[in-house]
């Protein structure tokens, strides 16, 4: 098998909802908010909720977004019994489950869809995914995903568009090393083992909370897997797996986003609902620039009554800084006081919502991976668009800072990883709309 296998991420298609945001800047956000429960972790917990051999899994703190909604048609449609509460709880009974084979747009709309090759292998030793879609930034390779798969013991094939994972002979615990870290090809890679036989070692292993926190809700169904949040993690198989109860953690990049908007507008924010250890190297970030942080126990409050100062950042890996919450950070560089050099070392897409945030008047020059920001005194509202959802998020914030009114187009694509985000930002004070055009 080829491992060289890539897909490609386009922007959503036309007939989706076309939703605009109309912001009036200028206003400080104060007050209190609090953070939903982690898409990123969401996504995979939900997947892995299918190798239960018996019983049903209560998962709290599911975040009610379009990803999430995607997901469970998805689970639904393959014949799990799913129930959905708006105040994030999601009943999972897999044993109706009746088929191995997932397809249709919602499979193509998100990628994370992936993650449901990894759960039906570990459940039947063989899965069918058609190829998954989601953000538009750029290339993203399912190589090592394959890799791990197949040093289980499975054979991989591409072809009329699906993904088909098969392993006749059950599934054999294996060493494997990652060339890259990767987030998915770690979760992927334990759904799969959790139930294989024998020892699996993952070396080079991603290492961010919803790593974790998927290796922590598999556990809690009586899966044995020890060294999540390190480098390598052991996974040693396990015959039978049980339902569970379980709560997602919050989500972190969701929680940065409010630290910037609180930095940008120069307000007084508490952030509730969040597990500040996991947002460290974002306040770091953001007491380098002046930016006031008290943390709590499980809150963060961020506070600024001055101008920030630039700073230079690099996304890297966890602990490192999240890619997913540079885009964010990229527009409050544009109005800080001096040059700011931000390098993308992740994705090399993470740049696309520059040209929106220089018609709002932002001095960004964008050369490969590396974006050099003159930062401006303000921002000057204008109609930009959404490409991403961590750049729609970026623009939503632009808007919240800038002198008169900012129209964000493409909603839908924040509206796949952020709960109620107008309603959010004008418990704060935002002055934050939603035009409709369903």
């Amino acid at each position: 098998m080829d491992l060289d296998i890539f897909f490609y991420i386009d922007i959503e298609k036309d007939g989706c909802s076309m939703d605009k945001l109309l912001i009036e800047g200028g206003k400080k956000l104060i007050g209190e908010v609090n953070i939903s429960g982690a898409k990123n972790a969401a996504v995979a917990i939900l997947p892995a909720a299918l190798l239960a051999d018996d019983g049903v899994c209560n998962i709290d703190n599911i975040p009610f977004i379009q990803d999430i909604k995607c997901l469970e048609n998805i689970l639904i449609d393959m014949g799990a019994s799913l129930t959905s509460e708006r105040d994030g709880h999601v009943r999972i009974d897999p044993n109706t489950l009746r088929t191995h084979v997932a397809h249709g747009e919602s499979v193509r709309t998100m990628r994370a869809s992936y993650y449901l090759l990894g759960a039906l292998l570990g459940k039947y030793n063989k899965a069918e995914v058609e190829f998954p879609g989601g953000c538009s930034i750029g290339v993203r390779p399912i190589d090592q995903h394959i890799k791990g798969f197949e040093a289980l013991g499975a054979k991989v094939n591409v072809e009329h568009g699906f993904i088909k994972v098969t392993a006749p002979n059950g599934l054999k615990g294996a060493n494997i090393y990652l060339d890259v870290v990767s987030v998915g090809a770690t979760i992927n890679i334990m759904l799969a083992a959790t139930k294989a036989e024998g020892l699996t070692v993952i070396e080079n292993a991603a290492k961010e909370p919803h790593v974790v926190d998927v290796a922590n809700f598999l556990n809690s169904m009586g899966a044995n897997i020890k060294g999540a949040g390190t480098d390598i993690i052991k996974i040693h198989g396990v015959k039978h797996l049980r339902g569970s109860d379980y709560s997602v953690i919050p989500d972190q990049i969701e929680a940065g986003t409010y630290m910037v908007a609180a930095a940008i507008t120069r307000g007084d924010v508490l952030i509730k609902n969040v597990i500040p250890y996991h947002l460290e190297s974002m306040s770091a970030k953001l007491i380098e620039m002046g930016v006031n942080i008290e943390e709590y126990e499980d809150s963060i409050r961020v506070f600024c009554d001055k101008r920030p100062k630039a700073v230079n950042i690099k996304t890297l890996p966890y602990p490192g800084f999240p890619t997913d919450i540079q885009q964010p950070f990229t527009t409050l560089l544009s109005v800080s006081e001096g040059r700011s050099i931000v390098t993308e070392s992740i994705w090399e897409g993470r740049f696309k919502h520059v040209d929106e945030l220089k018609r709002m008047g932002a001095n960004i020059k964008v050369e490969g991976k590396i974006a050099v920001i003159d930062g401006i005194d303000r921002l000057s509202g204008a109609e930009v668009m959404a490409t991403d959802l961590r750049a729609g998020a970026a623009l939503v914030i632009a808007g919240l800072a800038a002198e008169g009114r900012t129209t964000v187009t493409h909603v839908r694509h924040i509206d796949r990883g952020y709960e109620k985000i107008e309603e959010k930002l004008r418990k704060l004070g935002a002055s934050i709309i939603r035009i409709s055009n369903r």
